[in-house]
């Protein structure tokens, strides 16, 4: 089996996760979050689930301050990529990150590709450091979302061919 790592990133809205999804149609995957873990510690100190800007920037503070302090974000995705290794099962794995610099971490340390997911009528979040950064980086993969699902459905299946 062929297992592959990438590292998908997008602003909010852009259709990641349906991405992912239509992916999984056409091969095993696994999808995981830099700030699932940063999520667990956001609930224990009183954070409800929002989505709104100010939770959006809380979480992305409350994740700097992880990754400066014990680099507790990159740690984790570390533990998902050993275990996708080790798994037989899985033959893509899509972690989420945002920052351009955590983004090079996995580049560097899992031999991991990059995928950003654009949709022309979502507009950017520039309200932390986080998502106001998306663009800096140099993606290897760009899949443009401003089509159907049955546009994306196509390009998943396009884009799984090629890493074949």
């Amino acid at each position: 089996m062929n297992k592959q790592i990438f590292v998908i990133n997008g602003s909010g809205g852009v259709g990641k996760d349906t991405f992912v999804e239509m992916v999984g149609r056409f091969a095993p995957v696994m999808n995981y979050s830099a700030i699932d873990k940063v999520k667990e510690l956001a609930r224990q100190i009183g954070w409800k689930g929002g989505k709104s800007e100010r939770d959006r920037k809380f979480l992305s503070d409350l994740k700097r301050l992880t990754i400066d302090y014990c680099d507790m974000p990159f740690r984790d995705l570390s533990e998902k990529v050993q275990a996708f290794r080790a798994d037989g099962e899985h033959e893509f794995l899509f972690l989420h990150v945002r920052e351009p610099e955590e983004i090079r971490k996995c580049v560097d340390a899992f031999g991991a590709r990059t995928v950003l997911v654009t949709r022309d009528s979502v507009k950017p979040i520039v309200s932390n450091d986080s998502d106001s950064r998306v663009a800096d980086y140099s993606y290897h993969y760009v899949i443009r979302n401003d089509g159907t699902l049955y546009d994306l459905k196509k390009t998943a299946e396009r884009w799984v061919s090629l890493q074949k």
